[in-house]
């Protein structure tokens, strides 16, 4: 096709900052989950847009921040290493930032030093008034000479097409990566381990997030007595104690419920198919500093 356009988009900040709600608003589906908690995105996930003339390839990276496990480490690297392949960058920071941080500016660093292409996203801009967002939009445009500046609120809708359009505007001609049909390269197996940790990352204390880890163990596909396709998903949710599988399960098994709830209510919608979700928990202490286990969240090479 003629001048049709594609590349390789990277998303970056700090934790926290909506990455992932940018990402679900770009690509329309969802594909990675949200939480109100930091360090919610631990894998680079990618999603997809197909416009007329152009498919651009999104990677929502783990937010920046203090590594303190494997993990964490682990994570942080993931978002680094995906910097020199992109070819247009979004820095992601929020509209309160009276400063450049120090998460932000070691990201600004590791922008400069590749010399990416770089839009810069505020978010969040209804959180403050328009001359505090313009002290900041001058405070960043000294750093750096950003393709553009765009102060929006990821939660609407209305700032779509406006990101969208700058972005094309910025990139190469080349083919379709991936057929017009599809939105993730996320599988299924996948996408149902994101849904079911969002809901526990929304449901759950504090303390207990960002120590689970989901399985699927069991993902298959038959007819019900209506002849109607059903999947049947069997997922372990593993976490480091004890004491937080009781709170994961709750009284009477009361959050499981709740959890396993929220996360078939968005798999039929997502999937577009009848779910029977059946999940379990148990303790796996430690998996946060096992080779293993987090080798799985590191860039393919």
């Amino acid at each position: 096709m003629a001048n049709f356009k594609s590349g390789f988009v990277t998303i970056i900040g700090r934790t926290n900052v909506g990455k992932s709600t940018l990402l679900n608003l770009l690509v329309g589906e969802k594909v990675a989950a949200i939480a109100n908690k930091v360090q919610t995105t631990r894998n680079a996930i990618k999603g997809i847009v197909n416009r007329e003339n152009s498919q651009i390839i999104f990677t929502d990276t783990p937010g920046i921040h203090k590594p303190k496990t494997k993990l964490n480490k682990t994570m942080v690297e993931t978002s680094f290493l995906s910097i020199p392949d992109a070819d247009i960058i979004l820095f992601l920071i929020e509209a309160d930032s009276k400063e450049i941080g120090k998460g932000d500016k070691i990201i600004l660093d590791k922008i400069k030093e590749a010399n990416k292409k770089t839009i810069l996203i505020i978010n969040k801009i209804d959180l403050v008034q328009k001359e505090k967002l313009l002290a900041l939009i001058e405070l960043y445009r000294k750093e750096y000479e950003f393709e553009a500046i765009i102060p929006i609120s990821a939660i609407k809708e209305k700032y779509k097409e406006e990101v969208l359009n700058e972005i094309e505007k910025n990139l190469k001609e080349g083919p379709a990566y991936y057929d017009i049909e599809e939105y993730t390269d996320q599988t299924m197996r996948q996408l149902a381990e994101e849904i079911i940790r969002e809901k526990a990352l929304k449901l759950l204390r504090d303390e207990v997030p960002h120590g689970i880890l989901v399985e699927v163990e069991k993902m298959k596909q038959r007819k019900d007595k209506n002849k109607q396709n059903i999947y049947d998903i069997e997922a372990t949710i593993y976490c480091l104690k004890e004491s937080h599988k009781g709170i994961i399960i709750g009284k009477n098994g009361e959050m499981l419920k709740q959890i396993g709830k929220l996360a078939r209510i968005d798999m039929e919608k997502n999937f577009g198919v009848k779910i029977n979700l059946k999940t379990w928990v148990k303790v796996k202490e430690d998996w946060i500093d096992n080779d293993v286990i987090v080798n799985r969240f590191k860039l393919p090479k």
